[in-house]
């Protein structure tokens, strides 16, 4: 009997150290998550996560290594109860459980879910055991089959973004045919006399010639490419003209 209590000491001691790890390294996962996500990077985390599963995967080889006892048969009774606030409980707890009264107790040392949850998974389990092996077989390959279409539409999507981004962006215009384009409107270069037959000639009233409009956008050319400030006064008469629109003012400046 001592033998036994020694060992199971000893499985509990083993069992708290991996515990504690366990949870310090949450602790500190957790406190990146919150205080550090602005540097975070991916590497880190998957090493956090790795750190994680190395330890579970410890802690399952401690519960279930041969020398280790089954907790599951050995039961915990609670020997006093009290609302008073209990300072050793608060320190071992770290603050979690101040006092152990009735209403803790079921709790902390419940060894079975709660009813409502127990009825969901009797129900659960009911509805499994009701499908037959050939149905839940039917089932299983359906499921896979609808991953296996969403796994190769990712891929398919991933694939096209990659080659997207490494693809230089089409060229959706032709820089001479802009820049003809700009001058013709801006500057009149590559426009013609011709006017259409019936029209007026370039000396009848309400009526500018094509002459005239070319005359005028030389001297739009003329204001526009002026910059010194010894030529700000040509600049400033230009817009009043162009903002006039007559055509007697563009057949004054004409002649």
């Amino acid at each position: 009997m001592q033998r036994e209590e020694k060992q199971l000491e000893a499985s509990l001691d083993a069992l708290l150290s991996q515990v504690a790890d366990l949870k310090n390294s949450l602790g500190s996962f957790i406190y990146k998550l919150e205080n550090e996500y602005d540097r975070l990077t991916w590497p880190s985390v998957l090493d956090s996560f790795a750190l994680l599963s190395g330890q579970l995967n410890t802690l399952n080889k401690v519960l279930k290594h041969e020398k280790t006892p089954l907790f599951r048969n050995q039961v915990i009774i609670p020997l006093v109860l009290s609302p008073d606030r209990d300072e050793d409980l608060m320190r071992q707890t770290e603050g979690r459980v101040p006092v152990f009264s009735h209403e803790v107790v079921p709790d902390h040392l419940r060894t079975k879910p709660d009813p409502e949850v127990e009825e969901q998974e009797k129900q659960l389990t009911t509805d499994a055991a009701r499908i037959g092996a050939d149905a839940a077989q039917k089932q299983i390959q359906s499921l896979n089959k609808m991953c296996s279409n969403l796994l190769e539409k990712i891929s398919k999507e991933e694939r096209e973004s990659e080659s997207g981004g490494l693809r230089p962006n089409k060229q959706t215009f032709n820089p001479a045919d802009t820049n003809a384009l700009v001058a013709a409107v801006a500057f009149g270069k590559g426009l013609s006399n011709w006017r259409p037959s019936g029209s007026s000639g370039p000396g009848q009233p309400g009526q500018p010639g094509a002459a005239t409009i070319l005359a005028g956008a030389s001297g739009l050319q003329q204001v526009q490419m002026a910059g010194a400030p010894s030529q700000q006064q040509p600049m400033l008469s230009g817009v009043q003209m162009a903002q006039a629109g007559q055509p007697d003012t563009f057949r004054e400046r004409a002649g």
